[in-house]
């Protein structure tokens, strides 16, 4: 082997390397993920609801918008475990639930009454959620 060779086997290791470091830093999370923390935070059923706008910041921090078929909108984020938390934990880094704001207050659906839900209770009134 060549010095040349050598330099250009090295050169070609470090930028593999950069690359999978880089792609390490990403959020690990799926849209099915996505879906089912962000259903869970606004009550909705998952299909309810199209996730749009998603951005992501250092650290796994996903930032995004929900708008329900109803017309509500949502600004939510969560935290996802990078690549590379989940190499140095072995795995064991969770996703975090997602904490979403009610943007605008949508009034019911066409034809669905105004009652509050079946499930209402003191804690949810003072809310404003039913």
């Amino acid at each position: 082997m060549t010095i040349r060779n050598f330099k250009l086997s090295i050169c070609k290791s470090a930028v593999a390397l950069s690359v999978v470091g880089l792609s390490a830093c990403a959020a690990t999370i799926s849209q099915d993920g996505l879906e089912q923390r962000t259903s869970a935070a606004i009550g909705r059923d998952v299909g309810s609801f199209t996730i749009a706008k998603t951005g992501e910041e250092t650290g796994g921090r996903i930032n995004y918008t929900v708008r329900t078929k109803d017309g509500v909108t949502y600004q939510c984020y969560m935290y996802s475990a990078t690549g590379f938390q989940k190499a140095m934990s072995f795995g064991q880094t969770p996703h975090s639930d997602a904490i979403c704001t009610q943007m605008g207050r949508g009034g019911p659906a066409a034809g669905a009454d105004s009652k509050p839900a079946p499930n209402c209770n003191a804690l949810l009134k003072a809310a404003g959620r039913c």
